[in-house]
Protein backbone atom coordinates (compact mmCIF):
# COMPACT_ATOMS: atom_id res chain seq x y z
CA UNK A 1 0.00 0.00 0.00
CA UNK A 2 3.06 1.84 0.74
CA UNK A 3 4.73 1.96 -2.77
CA UNK A 4 0.89 2.13 -4.31
CA UNK A 5 0.21 5.61 -2.69
CA UNK A 6 3.84 6.71 -3.40
CA UNK A 7 3.07 6.06 -7.15
CA UNK A 8 -0.04 7.53 -7.28
CA UNK A 9 0.82 10.66 -5.56
CA UNK A 10 3.92 10.88 -7.76
CA UNK A 11 1.80 10.43 -10.86
CA UNK A 12 -1.04 12.85 -9.77
CA UNK A 13 1.66 15.53 -9.10
CA UNK A 14 3.09 15.13 -12.54
CA UNK A 15 -0.19 15.60 -13.93
CA UNK A 16 -0.94 18.74 -12.18
CA UNK A 17 2.84 20.29 -13.00
CA UNK A 18 2.02 19.51 -16.18
CA UNK A 19 0.52 22.77 -17.46
CA UNK A 20 -0.49 21.43 -20.96
CA UNK A 21 -1.81 18.57 -19.27
CA UNK A 22 -4.15 20.26 -16.93
CA UNK A 23 -5.34 22.88 -19.62
CA UNK A 24 -6.16 20.56 -21.93
CA UNK A 25 -8.45 18.34 -19.19
CA UNK A 26 -9.81 21.18 -17.07
CA UNK A 27 -9.58 24.02 -18.14
CA UNK A 28 -10.27 23.94 -21.67
CA UNK A 29 -13.60 21.60 -21.55
CA UNK A 30 -14.52 24.31 -18.60
CA UNK A 31 -14.14 27.08 -20.83
CA UNK A 32 -16.69 25.59 -23.10
CA UNK A 33 -19.29 25.20 -20.39
CA UNK A 34 -18.98 28.67 -19.32
CA UNK A 35 -18.92 29.60 -23.03
CA UNK A 36 -22.53 27.44 -23.55
CA UNK A 37 -23.60 28.64 -20.29
CA UNK A 38 -23.41 32.21 -20.62
CA UNK A 39 -25.29 32.11 -24.23
CA UNK A 40 -28.03 29.99 -22.83
CA UNK A 41 -28.72 31.21 -19.58
CA UNK A 42 -31.09 34.41 -19.19
CA UNK A 43 -31.53 34.90 -22.33
CA UNK A 44 -35.28 35.81 -21.69
CA UNK A 45 -37.89 34.74 -24.73
CA UNK A 46 -36.41 35.10 -28.24
CA UNK A 47 -38.18 37.55 -30.82
CA UNK A 48 -38.97 37.45 -34.22
CA UNK A 49 -37.75 41.05 -35.62
CA UNK A 50 -40.44 42.10 -38.58
CA UNK A 51 -40.35 44.46 -40.47
CA UNK A 52 -43.89 46.07 -41.37
CA UNK A 53 -44.20 47.79 -44.42
CA UNK A 54 -47.35 50.17 -44.76
CA UNK A 55 -50.47 49.33 -43.07
CA UNK A 56 -51.05 45.45 -41.89
CA UNK A 57 -55.05 45.95 -40.65
CA UNK A 58 -54.21 41.98 -38.77
CA UNK A 59 -51.58 43.87 -36.88
CA UNK A 60 -52.61 47.26 -36.26
CA UNK A 61 -56.33 46.81 -34.98
CA UNK A 62 -55.63 43.75 -33.63
CA UNK A 63 -57.48 43.38 -30.10
CA UNK A 64 -56.01 44.21 -27.14
CA UNK A 65 -54.66 40.31 -25.62
CA UNK A 66 -53.57 39.82 -29.59
CA UNK A 67 -51.42 42.66 -29.19
CA UNK A 68 -50.01 41.06 -26.26
CA UNK A 69 -49.16 38.12 -28.01
CA UNK A 70 -47.34 40.67 -30.39
CA UNK A 71 -45.39 42.02 -28.08
CA UNK A 72 -44.15 38.69 -26.66
CA UNK A 73 -43.20 37.55 -29.72
CA UNK A 74 -42.52 39.79 -32.63
CA UNK A 75 -40.20 42.40 -32.81
CA UNK A 76 -42.12 44.69 -35.21
CA UNK A 77 -39.97 47.85 -36.88
CA UNK A 78 -42.70 49.58 -39.56
CA UNK A 79 -40.87 50.60 -43.07
CA UNK A 80 -42.49 52.17 -45.98
CA UNK A 81 -39.95 50.97 -48.10
CA UNK A 82 -40.58 47.51 -49.43
CA UNK A 83 -37.44 47.08 -51.35
CA UNK A 84 -35.16 48.07 -48.39
CA UNK A 85 -37.24 45.62 -46.12
CA UNK A 86 -36.80 42.85 -48.80
CA UNK A 87 -32.75 43.83 -48.33
CA UNK A 88 -32.61 43.61 -44.72
CA UNK A 89 -34.36 40.49 -44.16
CA UNK A 90 -31.43 39.24 -47.08
CA UNK A 91 -28.91 40.10 -45.22
CA UNK A 92 -29.62 38.36 -42.17
CA UNK A 93 -30.97 42.15 -40.28
CA UNK A 94 -34.47 40.77 -40.35
CA UNK A 95 -36.03 37.47 -40.00
CA UNK A 96 -39.12 38.58 -41.94
CA UNK A 97 -41.56 41.26 -44.08
CA UNK A 98 -45.18 41.61 -43.69
CA UNK A 99 -47.35 43.66 -45.85
CA UNK A 100 -50.94 43.65 -46.69
CA UNK A 101 -52.57 43.42 -50.24
CA UNK A 102 -56.20 43.20 -50.42
CA UNK A 103 -57.70 40.37 -48.00
CA UNK A 104 -54.30 38.71 -48.28
CA UNK A 105 -51.44 39.02 -45.62
CA UNK A 106 -48.08 38.72 -47.60
CA UNK A 107 -44.96 37.69 -45.59
CA UNK A 108 -41.52 37.73 -47.08
CA UNK A 109 -38.94 35.47 -45.46
CA UNK A 110 -35.08 34.18 -46.41
CA UNK A 111 -34.70 30.64 -46.73
CA UNK A 112 -31.01 31.17 -45.24
CA UNK A 113 -32.45 30.97 -41.94
CA UNK A 114 -34.30 28.05 -41.99
CA UNK A 115 -35.45 28.33 -38.22
CA UNK A 116 -36.23 31.43 -38.29
CA UNK A 117 -38.48 31.37 -41.00
CA UNK A 118 -40.30 28.34 -39.76
CA UNK A 119 -41.32 29.98 -36.35
CA UNK A 120 -42.38 33.22 -38.27
CA UNK A 121 -44.39 31.53 -40.83
CA UNK A 122 -45.96 29.89 -37.64
CA UNK A 123 -46.58 32.89 -35.89
CA UNK A 124 -48.60 34.63 -38.84
CA UNK A 125 -50.37 31.47 -39.61
CA UNK A 126 -51.31 31.48 -35.82
CA UNK A 127 -52.03 35.29 -36.36
CA UNK A 128 -54.39 34.50 -39.92
CA UNK A 129 -56.52 31.64 -38.49
CA UNK A 130 -57.60 33.62 -35.57
CA UNK A 131 -58.25 36.61 -37.77
CA UNK A 132 -60.58 34.26 -39.51
CA UNK A 133 -62.46 32.98 -36.83
CA UNK A 134 -62.72 36.69 -35.56
CA UNK A 135 -64.23 37.81 -38.58
CA UNK A 136 -66.95 34.65 -38.86
CA UNK A 137 -68.04 35.47 -35.29
CA UNK A 138 -67.85 31.85 -34.58
CA UNK A 139 -66.36 31.12 -31.21
CA UNK A 140 -63.25 28.14 -31.58
CA UNK A 141 -64.38 25.00 -31.27
CA UNK A 142 -60.84 23.59 -29.82
CA UNK A 143 -58.69 25.29 -27.65
CA UNK A 144 -54.49 24.80 -26.81
CA UNK A 145 -53.21 24.29 -23.73
CA UNK A 146 -49.08 23.37 -23.44
CA UNK A 147 -47.04 22.84 -20.49
CA UNK A 148 -43.17 21.45 -20.19
CA UNK A 149 -42.91 17.69 -18.91
CA UNK A 150 -39.59 19.10 -16.87
CA UNK A 151 -39.47 20.36 -13.57
CA UNK A 152 -40.11 24.41 -14.31
CA UNK A 153 -37.25 25.09 -12.06
CA UNK A 154 -34.44 23.11 -15.30
CA UNK A 155 -32.69 25.65 -17.09
CA UNK A 156 -30.63 25.43 -19.98
CA UNK A 157 -27.08 24.97 -18.27
CA UNK A 158 -28.95 21.19 -16.84
CA UNK A 159 -28.85 19.94 -20.76
CA UNK A 160 -25.82 21.53 -21.65
CA UNK A 161 -23.44 20.32 -18.66
CA UNK A 162 -23.69 16.46 -18.87
CA UNK A 163 -22.35 16.43 -22.49
CA UNK A 164 -19.46 18.79 -21.79
CA UNK A 165 -18.58 16.85 -18.41
CA UNK A 166 -18.58 13.76 -20.79
CA UNK A 167 -16.09 15.19 -23.17
CA UNK A 168 -13.97 16.42 -20.86
CA UNK A 169 -13.90 13.21 -18.54
CA UNK A 170 -13.27 11.66 -22.14
CA UNK A 171 -10.31 14.44 -22.87
CA UNK A 172 -8.07 14.18 -19.36
CA UNK A 173 -8.80 10.14 -19.39
CA UNK A 174 -7.72 9.08 -23.36
CA UNK A 175 -5.03 12.46 -23.42
CA UNK A 176 -3.51 11.33 -20.02
CA UNK A 177 -2.86 7.36 -20.79
CA UNK A 178 -1.94 8.08 -24.12
CA UNK A 179 0.69 11.02 -23.71
CA UNK A 180 2.15 9.07 -20.49
CA UNK A 181 2.50 5.74 -21.85
CA UNK A 182 4.73 7.06 -25.10
CA UNK A 183 6.78 9.48 -22.32
CA UNK A 184 7.21 6.61 -19.61
CA UNK A 185 8.57 4.45 -22.88
CA UNK A 186 10.77 7.10 -24.33
CA UNK A 187 12.64 8.04 -21.31
CA UNK A 188 12.93 4.24 -19.76
CA UNK A 189 10.86 4.64 -16.72
CA UNK A 190 8.44 1.95 -17.93
CA UNK A 191 11.77 -0.70 -18.08
CA UNK A 192 12.61 0.44 -14.91
CA UNK A 193 9.12 0.05 -13.40
CA UNK A 194 8.76 -3.49 -14.86
CA UNK A 195 12.58 -4.93 -12.94
CA UNK A 196 11.51 -2.31 -9.85
CA UNK A 197 10.93 -4.47 -7.04
CA UNK A 198 6.93 -3.73 -7.05
CA UNK A 199 4.17 -5.78 -8.67
CA UNK A 200 3.08 -4.59 -12.16
CA UNK A 201 -0.64 -4.54 -10.74
CA UNK A 202 0.73 -1.76 -8.28
CA UNK A 203 2.03 0.71 -11.32
CA UNK A 204 -1.77 -0.08 -13.46
CA UNK A 205 -4.19 0.38 -10.14
CA UNK A 206 -2.21 3.63 -9.12
CA UNK A 207 -2.61 5.17 -12.82
CA UNK A 208 -5.92 4.53 -12.60
CA UNK A 209 -6.51 5.47 -9.10
CA UNK A 210 -4.96 9.05 -10.38
CA UNK A 211 -7.21 9.13 -13.55
CA UNK A 212 -10.10 8.85 -11.31
CA UNK A 213 -8.98 11.20 -9.26
CA UNK A 214 -8.26 13.73 -11.88
CA UNK A 215 -12.18 12.97 -13.43
CA UNK A 216 -13.24 13.90 -9.67
CA UNK A 217 -12.01 16.70 -9.87
CA UNK A 218 -13.24 17.65 -12.91
CA UNK A 219 -16.72 16.71 -12.38
CA UNK A 220 -16.73 19.07 -9.19
CA UNK A 221 -15.33 21.91 -10.61
CA UNK A 222 -17.92 21.60 -13.73
CA UNK A 223 -20.79 21.08 -11.25
CA UNK A 224 -19.58 23.93 -8.75
CA UNK A 225 -19.26 26.44 -11.87
CA UNK A 226 -22.23 25.32 -13.36
CA UNK A 227 -24.14 25.74 -9.74
CA UNK A 228 -22.82 29.07 -8.81
CA UNK A 229 -23.02 30.94 -12.11
CA UNK A 230 -25.53 29.72 -13.87
CA UNK A 231 -28.04 28.14 -11.37
CA UNK A 232 -27.13 24.14 -12.31
CA UNK A 233 -29.59 22.00 -10.20
CA UNK A 234 -29.43 18.46 -9.97
CA UNK A 235 -32.33 15.90 -9.90
CA UNK A 236 -33.18 12.84 -9.95
CA UNK A 237 -30.94 10.34 -8.60
CA UNK A 238 -27.44 12.46 -9.48
CA UNK A 239 -25.28 10.42 -7.16
CA UNK A 240 -25.33 7.46 -9.82
CA UNK A 241 -22.77 10.14 -12.08
CA UNK A 242 -20.17 8.87 -9.72
CA UNK A 243 -20.41 5.46 -10.81
CA UNK A 244 -20.50 6.76 -14.27
CA UNK A 245 -17.81 8.59 -14.40
CA UNK A 246 -15.88 5.77 -13.13
CA UNK A 247 -17.06 3.78 -15.68
CA UNK A 248 -16.61 6.21 -18.06
CA UNK A 249 -12.93 6.66 -17.10
CA UNK A 250 -11.89 3.39 -17.55
CA UNK A 251 -13.77 3.25 -20.91
CA UNK A 252 -11.60 6.49 -22.04
CA UNK A 253 -8.10 5.44 -20.49
CA UNK A 254 -8.43 2.30 -22.40
CA UNK A 255 -8.84 4.06 -25.95
CA UNK A 256 -5.39 6.18 -24.42
CA UNK A 257 -3.55 2.81 -23.51
CA UNK A 258 -4.40 1.90 -27.15
CA UNK A 259 -3.50 5.23 -28.85
CA UNK A 260 -0.29 4.73 -26.61
CA UNK A 261 0.34 1.25 -27.57
CA UNK A 262 0.96 1.71 -31.20
CA UNK A 263 2.50 5.33 -30.98
CA UNK A 264 6.33 5.74 -31.07
CA UNK A 265 5.68 9.89 -30.43
CA UNK A 266 4.16 11.73 -27.64
CA UNK A 267 2.77 13.96 -31.18
CA UNK A 268 1.15 10.66 -32.47
CA UNK A 269 0.07 9.73 -29.27
CA UNK A 270 -1.84 12.99 -29.12
CA UNK A 271 -2.89 13.10 -32.59
CA UNK A 272 -4.60 9.82 -32.57
CA UNK A 273 -6.50 10.77 -29.45
CA UNK A 274 -7.66 13.98 -30.73
CA UNK A 275 -8.51 12.18 -34.11
CA UNK A 276 -10.61 9.70 -31.87
CA UNK A 277 -12.07 12.36 -28.81
CA UNK A 278 -13.28 15.47 -30.87
CA UNK A 279 -15.20 13.58 -33.90
CA UNK A 280 -16.73 11.08 -31.17
CA UNK A 281 -18.01 14.53 -28.98
CA UNK A 282 -19.82 15.35 -32.11
CA UNK A 283 -21.36 12.45 -32.87
CA UNK A 284 -22.87 11.42 -29.62
CA UNK A 285 -23.86 14.76 -28.51
CA UNK A 286 -21.56 16.84 -26.52
CA UNK A 287 -22.16 19.56 -28.23
CA UNK A 288 -25.71 19.36 -29.04
CA UNK A 289 -28.58 17.53 -29.36
CA UNK A 290 -28.62 14.98 -32.61
CA UNK A 291 -32.47 14.41 -32.68
CA UNK A 292 -32.67 16.02 -36.17
CA UNK A 293 -29.28 14.57 -37.62
CA UNK A 294 -29.84 11.59 -40.53
CA UNK A 295 -30.67 7.84 -39.09
CA UNK A 296 -27.35 6.94 -39.93
CA UNK A 297 -25.31 9.49 -37.40
CA UNK A 298 -27.44 8.71 -35.07
CA UNK A 299 -26.73 4.97 -35.03
CA UNK A 300 -22.77 5.84 -35.60
CA UNK A 301 -23.33 7.56 -31.97
CA UNK A 302 -25.21 4.53 -30.62
CA UNK A 303 -21.92 2.59 -31.25
CA UNK A 304 -19.60 5.03 -29.26
CA UNK A 305 -18.59 5.19 -25.65
CA UNK A 306 -19.20 8.73 -25.01
CA UNK A 307 -22.75 8.80 -26.08
CA UNK A 308 -23.87 6.39 -23.79
CA UNK A 309 -21.98 8.28 -20.83
CA UNK A 310 -23.86 11.52 -22.17
CA UNK A 311 -27.19 9.86 -21.81
CA UNK A 312 -26.34 8.00 -18.58
CA UNK A 313 -25.54 11.15 -16.74
CA UNK A 314 -28.33 13.51 -18.59
CA UNK A 315 -30.60 10.86 -17.15
CA UNK A 316 -29.88 10.90 -13.92
CA UNK A 317 -28.98 14.35 -13.40
CA UNK A 318 -31.70 16.21 -15.95
CA UNK A 319 -34.54 13.54 -16.84
CA UNK A 320 -35.37 12.40 -12.97
CA UNK A 321 -34.67 8.92 -13.71
CA UNK A 322 -34.22 6.79 -10.65
CA UNK A 323 -30.78 4.70 -10.17
CA UNK A 324 -31.39 1.53 -13.07
CA UNK A 325 -31.17 4.49 -15.61
CA UNK A 326 -27.30 4.03 -15.16
CA UNK A 327 -26.92 0.30 -15.12
CA UNK A 328 -27.03 -0.10 -18.92
CA UNK A 329 -24.73 3.08 -20.09
CA UNK A 330 -22.50 1.55 -17.73
CA UNK A 331 -22.84 -1.94 -18.56
CA UNK A 332 -22.04 -1.15 -21.68
CA UNK A 333 -18.95 1.12 -21.09
CA UNK A 334 -17.55 -1.47 -18.66
CA UNK A 335 -17.86 -3.93 -21.19
CA UNK A 336 -16.25 -1.28 -24.09
CA UNK A 337 -13.35 -1.26 -21.69
CA UNK A 338 -12.68 -5.16 -21.25
CA UNK A 339 -12.44 -5.51 -25.16
CA UNK A 340 -10.46 -2.05 -25.76
CA UNK A 341 -8.02 -2.94 -22.74
CA UNK A 342 -7.69 -6.79 -23.99
CA UNK A 343 -6.68 -4.84 -27.50
CA UNK A 344 -4.47 -2.65 -25.95
CA UNK A 345 -2.44 -5.58 -23.99
CA UNK A 346 -1.44 -7.17 -27.19
CA UNK A 347 0.02 -4.69 -28.67
CA UNK A 348 1.48 -2.98 -25.97
CA UNK A 349 5.40 -2.89 -25.59
CA UNK A 350 7.30 -1.90 -22.62
CA UNK A 351 10.71 -0.32 -24.74
CA UNK A 352 10.84 1.81 -27.77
Amino acid sequence: MNTLRALSTAMLKGFFRDRMSFFFAVIFPLMFLVLFGGILTDRGQSKANIIQVGAVSILDDAPKDAKAFFDQSLDITKSTDEAAAIREVKKGDADAVVMENGNTLVLRFSEADAVGSATVQGIFQAVVQSANITATGESPRYSLEADQVEDESLTAIQYVTPGLLGWAIAMGATFGAAANLVVWRKNGLLRRLRIAPIPTWTVVVARVAVSLVIAGVQAAIFLGVGAVLFGLKLTGAWPMVVPLIIAGTLAFMAIGLLAGAVSKTEEAAVGIANFVVLPMAFLSGSFFPLDAAPSWIQSVGQALPLKHLNDGMMDVMVRGEGPGAALIPIAILLGFTIVVIAIASRLFRWDS
